[in-house]
């Protein structure tokens, strides 16, 4: 009987699977094909296909709306400091809920956050993905445009190393992060 319910399994992955790539057909250009499904079990090409259909077909909204009512916060300069550190806290889980991942937030104050939120975050247009489990990281800086920063606060002692060695200079003294908070991690 367990044989049977297995072969049952696997027949069904097989529909699924001509029934994703034809509805995946419109869709299709390099980026698909650049993956060698024929070395995938046949749920893992599902994944993938059902991943990149709800990709194709995600629609592209500002942050704020993918909220419902509308994401709309308060002023930050018409809040306490208290006001703001708990509507901030507040923020971060719900735009966690809504996958979306904070990551190199400690070098920032809540008010500086928060307004990074309420100016970058908030009016983003982006593809709303609503799959399990997968998270938009939001990388509160940028490597590149505030490289200082970057050594300073985030970057491992590898990357310090290979900076030194690229731009033959001392890297900034690594400092202690000022503003320790808990934001939520994708797994």
């Amino acid at each position: 009987m367990s044989d049977l319910f297995q072969n049952s399994t696997e027949v069904d992955q097989l529909l699924l699977n001509a029934e994703l790539k034809q509805q995946i057909e419109p869709y299709m250009d390099e980026s698909v094909t650049i993956v060698n499904t024929n070395r995938m079990p046949t749920r893992v090409e599902n994944a993938f296909l059902t991943s990149m259909l709800e990709w194709e077909r995600a629609p592209i909204l500002p942050i704020s709306e993918w909220f419902e009512p509308r994401l709309d916060l308060p002023a930050p300069q018409k809040l306490t400091e208290l006001q703001l550190s708990e509507v901030l806290n507040t923020v971060i889980l719900m735009l966690f809920e809504k996958g979306i991942v904070l990551e190199y937030t400690e070098h920032l104050s809540d008010r500086e956050l928060y307004c990074l939120i309420i100016r970058d975050i908030l009016p983003s247009e982006e593809k709303r993905v609503l799959l399990p489990g997968r998270f938009m990281r939001w990388q509160c800086i940028d490597a590149r445009a505030d490289e200082e920063l970057w050594l300073q606060y985030y970057a491992t002692e590898e990357e310090r190393e290979d900076w030194a060695e690229l731009h033959h200079a001392v890297p900034p003294a690594k400092l202690n992060l000022p503003f320790k908070r808990y934001v939520p991690r994708a797994s």
